[in-house]
């Protein structure tokens, strides 16, 4: 048994694991993003609220990443935890074990041992949110890699200059990390706008430009057709590879767009049919841990740290 964290910049989430099928949520109080003080006081408030038992080993998952080797942490969205080691920081303040894992890689952990990827050696989890991001597992086990750098397929120059059918051309958009040409700047729900707003001239929010996708009825239903076809072509392609590269046989997608069925369907039949293995079953599919994925991931992570 052990207290299980899910951070994010806007909120911050306590369950109890008590084994991978059992998580347990408790409340969810506000993120402290200036002030590392308050920080570990709500934290402290939340611990309280489980038994004690629990209290040996915290595990977090939290919007950024750690690296491996110097437990320096990355996190742009919370600064008052930004640059520090924060496991060590709070092994101090808490007086227990601390763990700290970048949250896509407990939604790869979750949906490998207790979602759509049970039952498979190598799982890569893909985020398509507000940005996208991704993890992967392999025989159960967590890659981290360099750095703490590992399934970030939503970073890199890879984007195609023309998608869509007819093709049209596309910029190589800027990122947020420096880059241009990511996936992340086409693949997310800001980037869904971009595209949109590129093709069309017009700014739409990526719900209202998924409502005019899936009704023929609307007037810019065609606008939006030749958007999602650009998407999916813009998002398929460095998929497809990430499969070739890693040998993936299930990708489950979490984040506010895997909602859409529809798209997921589309992205599965354009991944399946750029890579080199022939399937029929679906590859890209919906996550199945849809309630609190990180908290379920980090449960799992500190579960197995504690029985090491």
């Amino acid at each position: 048994m052990i207290t299980c964290f899910d951070i994010g910049g806007s909120s911050i989430k306590v369950a109890v694991a008590h084994s991978p099928d059992k998580v347990v949520a408790g409340r969810t109080l506000p993120t402290p993003l200036h002030d590392f003080e308050a920080f570990v006081a709500t934290m402290q408030t939340l611990i309280a609220d489980g038994p004690p038992a629990a209290h040996q080993l915290v595990s977090i998952s939290i919007c950024g990443v750690v690296d491996p080797e110097t437990g320096a942490l990355k996190c742009a969205n919370i600064p008052c935890i930004d640059g520090r080691t924060l496991d060590q920081d709070l092994e101090h303040r808490l007086g227990c074990v601390v763990l700290v894992a970048n949250d896509a890689d407990c939604f790869t952990m979750a949906e490998a041992v207790a979602g759509a990827g049970r039952g498979h050696r190598v799982v890569f989890g893909a985020i398509l949110g507000t940005g996208v991001g991704g993890g992967l597992v392999i025989d159960g086990t967590l890659l981290t890699g360099a750095g703490g750098y590992a399934g970030e397929w939503g970073h890199g120059p890879i984007t195609a200059t023309q998608a869509g059918n007819p093709a049209v051309d596309v910029p190589r958009f800027a990122c947020g990390c420096g880059q241009v040409g990511c996936v992340d700047a086409v693949g997310g729900a800001r980037g869904l706008e971009r595209l949109h707003a590129h093709l069309h001239s017009t700014t739409l929010r990526s719900t209202d430009i998924m409502a005019q996708w899936l009704n023929p009825q609307d007037a810019h239903h065609a606008q939006a057709c030749q958007t999602m076809d650009c998407y999916v072509d813009l998002v398929a392609e460095p998929l497809a590879l990430v499969v070739n590269v890693v040998g993936a046989s299930v990708i489950p997608v979490g984040g506010g767009l895997s909602n859409v069925k529809p798209l997921l369907s589309r992205l599965d039949s354009a991944v399946r049919a750029r890579i080199l293995r022939t399937t029929h079953a679906p590859l890209v599919v919906p996550s199945q841990c849809t309630v609190e994925p990180g908290l379920i991931g980090a449960g799992i992570l500190g579960l197995n740290k504690a029985q090491a």
